[in-house]
């Protein structure tokens, strides 16, 4: 996947929720292709996107080409218990960027997630098939793309799933944590999805930042790893890894459990595979393989420990 050649001194890049793992990995990119945008990057504490008169104040005093809103509200079950925050960040906060960026001719790319499904299809989900989110998170993100698309058609839509990265809270960082604790581990195997490495959706946002506006769709696309794979089949590879960088002093024991026997407040799909065709057809040929984006975390945290 080769991004076009930039063109004059390269488009202005505004990208917020620039401390999560997301945004930190484009920070990462950015770093290492310094001729091809202009990027500058926000944290909730410089803009809060949930505030209209800063979120307007900004862009009048910043012109931008695009926007990358990699901010959100990601804990699962928290958001239950807290639907205001969630939903403000969520749901509310897109619409408001895609209505500020549409009145000023911005780009927008906006990140959501597999959630807005219910996991029920027997096939990987393409992006015209119906959403049911099954928990609040999910409704809540569902909400944001609706508001996006509804404030500015033109506006890109990127789903994704199961994100890692070598920072931040996820699921990698809690396995290599529960090994070196634990000898025996229990994971989830019914639920199956593509594990999604952060610098690779950092690559597809900063290829799609880079295309002439006239050709580009606006509208929902989706992006995560291959190989497919459950939680438990994930944990696995995580283990294994780790182990053999010393990460972990001894392999434990993991056990395939249900959904069941792991009850959570707030339910997730069965099925989390996302069909990329679309996004491969615009794009050209997608790097998307988790594993060696886990072999990029693992070697990072082997070298800080070092």
């Amino acid at each position: 996947m080769t991004p076009p050649t930039r063109r004059d001194d390269g488009p202005r890049i505004l990208v917020t929720g620039a401390d999560g793992q997301l945004g930190r990995s484009l920070r990462v990119l950015a770093a290492r292709h310094p001729d091809a945008a202009r990027y500058a990057f926000l944290t909730r504490s410089q803009l809060d996107i949930t505030q209209a008169d800063a979120v307007h104040a900004w862009l009048d005093a910043h012109p931008a080409d695009c926007l990358i809103n990699a901010a959100a509200y990601t804990a699962v079950d928290r958001a239950a218990a807290e639907p205001e925050p969630s939903r403000a960040i969520n749901a509310d906060a897109p619409g408001l960027l895609a209505r500020a960026c549409a009145a000023r001719g911005i780009r927008l790319l906006h990140v959501s997630t597999d959630y807005v499904f219910d996991g029920r299809l027997d096939r990987p989900y393409r992006e015209s098939d119906p959403t049911a989110p099954l928990n609040t998170y999910g409704r809540g993100k569902l909400a944001g793309e609706q508001a996006v698309l509804a404030a500015d058609p033109h506006a890109l839509i990127v789903r994704t799933g199961w994100v890692f990265s070598a920072w931040g809270g996820n699921f990698v960082r809690t396995m290599v944590r529960l090994g070196t604790e634990r000898d025996t581990l229990r994971v989830i195997d019914d639920q199956i999805g593509g594990p999604t490495w952060a610098g690779h959706l950092a690559r597809v946002l900063h290829t799609l930042a880079l295309q002439p506006a006239d050709p580009l769709p606006g509208g929902l696309y989706h992006f995560g790893g291959r190989p497919w794979t459950s939680w438990h089949g994930f944990a696995l590879e995580i283990l294994s890894r780790a182990h053999a960088r010393g990460l972990i002093a001894r392999l434990p024991r993991v056990e395939a459990i249900t959904s069941a026997d792991w009850p959570s407040p707030e339910p997730r799909p069965a099925n989390g595979r996302l069909d990329c065709a679309r996004l491969e057809a615009l794009i050209g040929p997608l790097e998307c393989d988790w594993r060696v984006g886990l072999d990029r975390v693992l070697d990072a945290w082997k070298t800080e420990g070092s």
